[in-house]
Order: structure tokens, then C-alpha cells, then sequence
């Protein structure tokens, strides 16, 4: 019995060290979160793809700590969920699926896309209070300058905006951080060929891609919203007559 115990507390020792070890990378990654990891000097193109540290998604799926896995039939993949969506923590798990959505390797890239889906999808009010730890992976998506990436994390922040009523008023304090990409780009038309978003094969256009988001938070994100993009993105015109 002594035994056993001894086990069953080095175990458990064990595991809040991995979690407390877990929390400090994390907090060390949010630290350095502008310190982009770049060979050489800094370019001088602002439109230039720019290297990113490792995301938390990629190291928590390969160790085994995110409850999915993928289904492949003749029609092709899905997502399986090894736990019931309403009782997984969101505060926990929406900010590591959203900072996934910057891979572009299969099978992290599906996994993230379609996890994100599921989980703005299901989760209804519970979306909200964690706004503000998604803005964070948003934004590190938006500066990797990767027009496949970015319009990855369009397509999300609509979809956000649209689930949850309160949602765009909540992101109008964050436009700092999430529109200046926006602005370097909004008259590139660049074509991101065909990609995979939320289940629909789109031919999504960069340009007309971002010009449709700024709409959006417009017209969802209440009476300040369009004064918070101007001021970011100064060629925008205002979409509510």
C-alpha cells in the first residue's frame, strides 16, 4: 500500500510539473511574441512571409494532450473528438486551436481549421469570455505575412462574429493589434489558390477577403467599430448607409 502511494504521488508530482513547465513556456512565448524568429536582417517588405516560433498546437497534438484525431473514409477526412465539446475547457483549448490555425503541415492544419469550427460552432456563450485570450494566436497568425494563413484567420474572425452576437463589439478594442496586417495588404489582390475552410472549397481573393472582414466588423461591431478601422486602415469607407 505504501507502495502505491509513493507511485501514485510521484506521478502526480510528475504531472504538475509538466503543466507548471507547460504554463512558463507558454508565458515566455506571450513575452516574446513580437521577437519573430528571422534568418538574416529584416526585410525591408512589409508583405514578405516572416518566420514564427513553433506553435503550442503542434507540440500538444504529437504529445497526445488534445483530445482529436482524424477520421479518414472515402469522402475523405473528419475530426473526432475523443471528448464531449460542452464539457471540454475553453479557456484552455480554443487559444491552442486558434494559434494552431498558422500551421500549414498536414495533419496539424486540418486539425486546428476544423477544431476552431467545432468549437466557435458548439460553444456559444462560452466563446466570449475568451475573446481575449484568442487575440493573441490572431494576431501571430496575421504577422506571419502568409496570405494562406491570413486568410485562414479571416475566415475565423468572421465566423467568430457571426456566432455570438456580443462577439464584434468585444474585438473592437483589439483592432490595434489585428488590422495593421490588414492595412499592409488591403489592395493586394493576391490569390491564395484553393484551400480548405470549413469544410467549402473557396477560391478565396486576399484583398476582397479583407475588404468583406472590415465590412463585417463594421456592421457588427456597433457604433465604434467604424471610427477603429478608419483609424487603422485609413482608405476603408464606411459600408452603413
Amino acid at each position: 500500500l505504501k507502495q502505491l502511494t509513493k507511485t501514485y504521488e510521484q506521478k502526480r508530482v510528475n504531472q504538475l510539473n509538466t503543466v507548471e513547465l507547460d504554463k512558463a513556456r507558454r508565458a515566455q512565448k506571450a513575452h516574446n511574441a513580437h521577437n519573430i524568429a528571422r534568418e538574416g536582417p529584416v526585410s525591408s517588405c512589409p508583405t514578405k512571409i516572416r518566420k514564427m516560433p513553433p506553435t503550442d498546437f503542434k507540440l500538444f497534438y504529437d504529445r497526445g494532450d488534445l483530445p482529436v484525431a482524424i477520421e479518414y473514409t472515402i469522402t475523405g477526412m473528419n475530426i473526432i473528438w475523443k471528448a464531449k465539446l460542452d464539457q471540454l475547457d475553453y479557456h484552455h483549448y480554443l487559444p491552442i486551436f486558434v494559434e494552431g490555425l498558422r500551421e500549414k503541415q498536414h495533419p496539424y492544419a486540418f486539425l486546428a481549421r476544423e477544431g476552431v469550427n467545432n468549437l466557435l460552432e458548439h460553444g456559444k456563450g462560452r466563446v466570449l469570455p475568451v475573446i481575449p485570450q484568442l487575440i493573441l494566436p490572431l494576431h501571430q497568425g496575421l504577422e506571419t505575412r502568409d496570405p494562406e494563413v491570413i486568410c485562414v484567420i479571416l475566415n475565423v474572425i468572421q465566423f467568430l462574429v457571426m456566432s455570438n452576437e456580443y462577439a464584434g463589439p468585444a474585438l473592437v478594442p483589439y483592432y490595434r493589434q489585428l488590422l495593421p496586417v490588414l492595412n499592409i495588404f488591403y489592395n493586394h489582390n493576391i490569390n491564395s489558390g484553393d484551400q480548405i475552410y470549413y469544410g467549402q472549397r473557396k477560391k478565396q481573393n486576399l484583398g476582397d477577403l479583407i475588404q468583406e472582414t472590415l465590412e463585417l466588423l463594421e456592421k457588427k461591431g456597433g457604433p465604434d467599430a467604424f471610427l477603429n478601422i478608419k483609424f487603422m486602415i485609413p482608405q476603408y469607407q464606411s459600408c452603413v448607409i
